[in-house]
Formats: C-alpha cells, structure tokens, sequence
C-alpha cells in the first residue's frame, strides 16, 4: 500500500531539490552575462585608437576564450597599456594584473653589451607596477610584476590565467640559444594554480614555410609545433579558436609580420603598397588554450 504522507515528502524534496537547482543555474547565468555586460561597457571605455583594433584583436571574445573572470590573479608577458586597461577593471578589486617581462639572459641576447638598456629592463618590475596604477584609475585592483627567471617565491601557485598575447615568437626565436622558451614555460607552469589556464594569441605561420623562417625572428611561428611544445612541458592542451585568424595574411619567406599594421614597416614613401598591406589588415593569429593538470 502507497504511504501517501511519505509519498508527498518525496514529491516535496523532490521539488524543492529541483527548484535549487535551478536558482543555482540562473545564478551562474546571471554572473556570467553580469560579466559579460561589464566587459562590454569597460571596452567602449577605451580610446579610440583601440577600439579599431578590434575587429583584429577580438579582446572580448578572445578573453571569455581563456575564461577570465572578476577576481581572477592573471599575469600577461609583455604587457602594455593595451589589455592593461582593459584587464584592471574587469579583474576588479578583488582581482590582480602582475605584468611579466623577458628574463636577463633573453635581452642579454637582443641587447648585447647596451648596458643602458639592460639597465632599464631590469627596471621593469618597478615601472610597470607604477604605470599600471595610472591605467588602474579609481579601482583597487592589486598590481605586480616580474622578469622570467626571477619570479617571486610568493607568487607561484597562484595564477588564475598565464598570457602570452604575441609574446612567443620573442620566447622561441632564442630557445636554441638560450632556452628561453623552455625557461618561460617553467616559471609558467610554477606560478599556476592546478587547473590554472595558459592563453596565447600568437601570430602563425603557414605549415608550409620553412622551419628556419618560422623560428620567431619574423614575428611567426607554426602552431603544430608549439602545441608539441607545450604538451613537452607539461601543459595539457584544451583547445583552439578560430577568432583571431586572418586568412588575408598569407606570408612568404621574404616577409615579416611588421609589414602589417599597426606598424606598416617598408610603406612609409610608398602610398599603393601602404594601401594593399592596410587591406590585409593585422596577422593571421592561432588562439590556443592550455591547462595545467589538476
């Protein structure tokens, strides 16, 4: 015989259980497009000279790609005023920006014996921390900064998000010479939290150019190999994005990637060519995402 008291119990947290999960779906919903409004509203904010770029840069697509989120610690190689400003008040005041440079022995390498630019990059740290507070504006978001090869003991662990917009071909154009990708990819990985996430946006060579060409030295590199690489380092790979690609950059072996905007190197006397690399537009770029095991 049915017990209809324990029946009606059942129906009862049966329907109470449900309906938690529901609140708790529409609030995860509502927190994501809550983040995703504010993400629009910080990038109208931004100067006109950067709001072009991003029918090329994609900043908000690119950005939920790699699942930044407010209150995130994310760390960005090679930072500027770019994804700075963007990135400040989106993390908020419970997030955190650490910008992260070359290490020594790298521009060691690009510098030579130029002691007085070795000087100012061993600066970095200090600079971009005080720069970074005039981008910050009103907002409490904490700032750091470091050189590869010299991260702080406090820091590993710690990072949400690793960056790495246009910055690998810099890493892979000296690893013969110095190890300077394998280097990265080490203080990389320490500094995550397990599970914590790699984003890189880099430009991408076609597959079929030479190797040689493809090193970085050009601003290239191929993205099959450097999926090989990251996965050698430890790195598991989550997947790739189509949203940065350009299929109107077709680079030859005679080319490098600052004939494109915005620097549109070699067409300063030259308005027809300036008018055909315009058309290109920015490079064809890879968006790859990685994971560092839990």
């Amino acid at each position: 015989m049915i017990n209809l008291g324990q029946a009606f119990i059942r129906t009862t947290v049966a329907a109470v259980t449900l309906g938690m999960i529901g609140v708790a779906v529409n609030a995860e919903h509502h927190g994501e497009k809550d983040n995703e409004l504010l993400l629009e509203s910080i990038l109208r904010d931004q100067p006109t000279s950067s709001i072009k770029r991003y029918g090329f840069r994609h900043p908000k697509e690119t950005l939920q790609f790699f699942g930044i989120e407010p209150g995130m610690i994310v760390a960005d190689t090679l930072p500027g005023s770019y994804y700075s400003n963007i990135l400040l008040p989106y993390l908020g005041d419970e997030g955190k920006l650490i910008g992260v440079q070359y290490s020594e022995k790298h521009r060691a390498i690009d510098f030579g014996d130029n002691a007085e630019r070795m000087e100012r990059h061993k600066g970095f740290p200090a600079r971009f921390t005080a720069e970074a507070e005039g981008w910050r504006g009103e907002g409490k978001t904490d700032i750091d900064a470091f050189l590869f090869g010299d991260m702080p003991e406090n820091l590993k662990g710690t990072v949400d998000v690793f960056l790495l917009f246009r910055a690998m071909h810099h890493l892979n154009k000296h690893e013969e010479a110095g190890g300077t990708r394998t280097e990265a990819f080490a203080d990389i990985y320490d500094a995550l939290k397990p599970g914590g996430v790699v984003g890189i946006v880099q430009h991408r060579a076609p597959a079929g150019n030479s190797d040689e060409w493809a090193r970085g030295f050009n601003g290239y590199i191929k993205q099959e190999p450097l999926i090989a690489n990251m996965k050698a380092a430890g790195f598991e790979f989550v997947g790739s994005s189509e949203i940065n690609a350009n299929p109107r950059d077709i680079p030859t072996e005679e080319d490098f990637v600052w004939r494109l905007l915005p620097v549109l190197n070699g067409t300063k006397d030259n308005p027809e060519l300036r008018a055909e690399r315009e058309a290109i537009g920015e490079s064809d770029r890879m968006t790859l995402k990685f994971r560092k095991p839990e």
